[in-house]
Order: C-alpha cells, then sequence, then structure tokens
C-alpha cells in the first residue's frame, strides 16, 4: 500500500508543472545565474560553492515547500479523507509521501549534478557522506512540511510554505556565506535546517571534507522533532 501511494504521489508531482517549476527550474536559473554572474562576492571557485548550496534548496523546494502546499490542498479538497477511509494507516501516507520526495530528489541531484559538472564543478569528498546528509535534510524538511500541511488550512499552508522558503532562501547560504551576517544572526542562522544542510554539503564537496557532526546533528534533531509532531498532530480533513 505504501509503494502504491508513493507511486501516485510521484505521478502527481511530475505531472504538476508548478511543482516542476519550483523542484526543478528555479534551482537551475539560480545555479546558473549565481555561477556565471558575478552578483556577490564568494569565497573560492564560485560553482564550487553556489552548486551544494543549490542542491540543498532543490531538496529544500520537494521535501519542504512542494510536499507543504501539495498536502494541504489534497487535505482541502477532501482527498486525504478518502485515503483515511482505505487501510493505508496515516503513518503509511506519511511514510509514501516520504518515499515519493526521495524519488523526486534522484531525479533533482541528476538534473542540477550535470548542469553544475558542466558549468566546471569537480566535486571533492566522499559522495556517501554527502548522501547521508541528503537522507537527514530530507526528513528534516518533511517533517516541517507535514507538520504545517497538518494543522494550517490549505490557503494558509501556501502562503506560509512559500514565505519561508524564500527566508530560507535568504539566510541559509544557499547563494550568500552564513559568514556575511553579524555574528549574534549567525549564532541563530547555524541552527536553521538549510544551514545544516547547505554547509554540510559544502563541506564534503567542495572541501572534501568528512562527515560533519554538527550540521548533521542539527538535521536529526529537526527531523525528529518535525516528523514526531507531524505523526501526533496530522488531519485527514
Amino acid at each position: 500500500m505504501v509503494l502504491a501511494q508513493a507511486g501516485a504521489e510521484v505521478r502527481a508531482v511530475l505531472r504538476n508543472g508548478e511543482q516542476l517549476l519550483l523542484t526543478l527550474i528555479i534551482p537551475v536559473l539560480v545555479l546558473v545565474g549565481f555561477s556565471a554572474a558575478p552578483l556577490l562576492e564568494l569565497p573560492g571557485r564560485r560553482i564550487d560553492f553556489v552548486a551544494p548550496g543549490v542542491l540543498a534548496l532543490a531538496i529544500m523546494s520537494t521535501a519542504f515547500t512542494g510536499q507543504a502546499i501539495a498536502t494541504g490542498f489534497e487535505r482541502r479538497y477532501g482527498v486525504l479523507k478518502r485515503l483515511g477511509a482505505t487501510p493505508l494507516p496515516r503513518a503509511g501516507l506519511l511514510l509514501a509521501k516520504t518515499l515519493a520526495v526521495l524519488a523526486v530528489e534522484v531525479l533533482q541531484v541528476a538534473v542540477l549534478a550535470g548542469v553544475a559538472l558542466a558549468l566546471g564543478w569537480r566535486p571533492g569528498g566522499n559522495p556517501a557522506w554527502a548522501l547521508v546528509l541528503i537522507l537527514a535534510g530530507t526528513a528534516a524538511f518533511s517533517g516541517l512540511g507535514l507538520l504545517m500541511a497538518g494543522i494550517l488550512r490549505a490557503e494558509a499552508t501556501l502562503a506560509a510554505a512559500n514565505l519561508v522558503y524564500l527566508v530560507l532562501l535568504g539566510l541559509g547560504g544557499v547563494v550568500l556565506p552564513v559568514t556575511a551576517f553579524p555574528h549574534a544572526v549567525r549564532a541563530v542562522v547555524e541552527l536553521l535546517p538549510i544551514t545544516a544542510l547547505t554547509g554540510g554539503l559544502r563541506s564534503v564537496l567542495a572541501a572534501g571534507g568528512g562527515l560533519p557532526a554538527g550540521p548533521l546533528l542539527v538535521l536529526l534533531a529537526w527531523a525528529a522533532v518535525t516528523l514526531a509532531l507531524a505523526a501526533r498532530t496530522f488531519r485527514w480533513e
């Protein structure tokens, strides 16, 4: 049941033009734009700095923003209510949505990595560590998105998810170094899941480091809290 629902979720995403814009087109435009245009002073090669940040942005757009909006409107239009009448349990629905997110992320990483390589990106480090960070980031953002969709009205979810997306894009170190912020602000920003995922991926893929414990712990903490709250508060209708 979970796999069947996950397949239906993936097909729905791929048929939705707005979802594709959010998950693929915008990240590609950000990657190309900030890699080619000297809009900001960045440490090291521009593509080496921007590519890991855009990968993190893509994970957030799929696992958090897209999932929150889609799930919110599914609840509004009664889709979730009908699913609630099936043998699929609430935990099974949450798991199916997470599996669907992972499937879309495979496509995102393939496309973005291909574009980045064409722009001269030469990633280093162990790709297994990058995969661990992506999985932890996916869990963290999925929990946050499902928590938001489960307790807010669809219109409120739409507005809040887009607002959070823009705020995290600006504050999360995606295209602007976190070191550019004042120290007091930086201390708070570094606890955000997007900052942890961006910094962790950059540490592995750009600096060639090992698995960064600090960013991983931040992501796991967000995942544990948000998924637990989502499982307890999610409403079918």
